[in-house]
């Protein structure tokens, strides 16, 4: 299936690059370079050619590793000559149809990034590192408008692997990785940062001063970079945004082989003398390992390996990761936007009132009377809607990622913030649930970048976007999100453990232990 961006033609010049260098990527024709032109930059492996814009200058679709054989670690990318066409982001990752972030393809030739930065040349500008979510099955880099977020720093996006064709388990295709199979998103990843502190000088960015950012499935790759060995000295700082480390992060090597069990199975590759021969196979599609693994599955890397010892929880009780500056935070109602879209899903409709006890005593068990006793009904505007997702929220979010923060901040500067705006940007072509969304999942990146998955934001969320910016810009720049007016964000600590609250108000501490119950959750653990 073609996505936007995909190369239709190629050249006979990449036939003739590619008999010369198999592993060289050939896009358009060649572009001939202009002295002193700013939309051409020249990287380790050549020119590249983007377009300038509104006092910005983007560069897309640009090679970080060769095309990447199945289940097998990325490889450096050939040299090319000329000057390459960088004005169309590459390829998205093979991903099934799913999710509203999803762009369904069948792609494996897709280890490409984007960059964004100001127009202006010869700055040392702070880098953005943005890794983009969708549980680590959907989504591309170039979905998410970065112009905004780089009028004062320098925003990388990329594609990486995703679902089966990243995480994919079987000892017959450990061969591909010192690492083992089952992570290759990750390693994917490490190799667009190498390109990052390799190249991102030329681009005005400070190849010094690199923040890795992530939200969702992105977010808990942020972790996962943060506990791995492999990742050292790629990055000076991270942002972790909806990915409650403390509860996530990685898989064991017995959970990955399991999930990955039934789609050998099905694509019948299991009785296969050689099972990764057979996978690797032209005759076993790409569509046909999308259709065996699904579209909900929640892959993680892989630990217990050389590129992940600890998971990352383990890791930030241990103090063993990378000790570098982190913002970390939540969102206020996360679970609101789970259970928004089973309501407005195909057949979906509002959760009746007397359907809450029941479905509450299904979900938790022995601890149903008490969560009861905690979350009346009558709370929450008789919503049965409303009310799961508070519960889903503070228990699943809000208490995970409070104690991902206390783990960080033994040992690391941390900050933490819970994104709580009430009235937020919805997804365009969907009806509005029965109860209000708020700060649901992703509400956040409405904000921080141009989605057209949402409704265009008013000149109020404007202003908020403009200041949500300026405290991620900041603590990219210096490891700080204070300044512009943010009411004294402080960092959190074991003695005082500040949470700031982001809304279009006054931001100021949040009384966010008392507001997501976070006593009874740990009294339940």
């Amino acid at each position: 299936m073609d996505t936007p961006g995909r190369f239709r033609k190629r050249t006979l010049g990449c036939l003739a690059a590619a008999a010369f260098a198999a592993a060289a990527i050939c896009a358009a024709p060649p572009a001939t370079a202009t002295p002193g032109d700013p939309a051409v930059v020249t990287t380790d492996k050549g020119g590249v050619r983007g377009t300038v814009h509104g006092g910005l200058r983007s560069f897309q679709g640009i090679p970080y590793a060769a095309p990447p054989g199945r289940w097998t670690s990325p490889e450096p990318t050939a040299p090319w000559s000329g000057v390459r066409d960088a004005t169309r982001p590459g390829p998205a990752c093979a991903q099934p149809a799913g999710l509203p972030v999803g762009v369904p393809g069948e792609a494996e030739d897709c280890l490409h990034l984007n960059v964004t930065t100001p127009g202006r040349k010869g700055d040392d500008l702070p880098v953005i590192v943005w890794i983009h979510g969708g549980s680590m099955m959907f989504g591309t880099g170039d979905m998410y408008g970065p112009d905004r977020l780089a009028a004062n720093a320098v925003v990388v996006s990329m594609n990486y692997r995703l679902g089966v064709m990243a995480f994919l388990t079987h000892p017959s295709l450990d061969a591909g990785s010192a690492n083992g199979s089952g992570s290759f998103a990750l390693e994917d990843q490490q190799a667009a940062l190498r390109w990052v502190r390799a190249n991102i000088d030329r681009f005005g960015g400070d190849a010094g001063n690199v923040t890795i950012m992530g939200q969702s499935g992105g977010g808990y790759a942020v972790c996962d970079h943060l506990a791995s060995p492999m990742s050292a000295g790629l990055f000076d700082r991270a942002i972790i945004q909806s990915a409650p480390c403390a509860t996530g992060g990685s898989r064991t090597r017995a959970e990955a082989e399991a999930d990955s069990a039934g789609v050998i199975k099905a694509v019948g590759c299991d009785d296969a003398a050689d099972v990764a021969a057979c996978l690797r196979s032209s005759e076993t599609t790409v569509a046909e390992l999308l259709a065996a693994y699904g579209p909900w599955a929640e892959p993680r890397p892989v630990s217990g390996t050389p590129l992940l010892p600890l998971s990352p929880a383990e890791a930030f009780r241990a103090g063993r990761f990378h000790r570098v500056p982190v913002l970390v935070g939540v969102n206020h109602d996360e679970e609101n936007g789970r259970y928004a879209g089973l309501e407005i899903g195909p057949g979906g409709t509002p959760i009746p009132a007397e359907a809450y006890e029941p479905t509450l005593r299904e979900q938790y068990g022995a601890d149903a009377d008490a969560v009861l006793a905690h979350y009346p009904l009558s709370d929450h505007d008789n919503s049965a809607g409303l009310a799961l997702s508070t519960i889903g929220t503070d228990r699943n979010w809000a208490k995970p990622t409070y104690d991902t923060a206390k783990l960080l901040s033994r040992w690391t500067t941390t900050y933490m913030f819970e994104f709580a705006e009430e009235k937020t940007p919805w997804f365009v072509g969907y009806d509005e649930p029965s109860f209000p969304w708020r700060a649901q999942h992703m509400a956040e990146l409405a904000y921080l970048f141009d989605l057209d998955l949402f409704v265009p934001r008013t000149r109020q969320q404007d202003r908020l976007a403009d200041q949500m910016i300026g405290g991620w810009t900041r603590f990219a720049e210096g490891g700080n999100p204070n300044g512009g007016g943010d009411g004294g964000w402080q960092r959190f600590t074991d003695q005082r453990p500040h949470v700031q609250s982001l809304t279009s108000g006054r931001w100021q501490a949040t009384e966010f232990v008392r507001d997501h119950q976070y006593a009874f959750w740990s009294s339940l653990s």
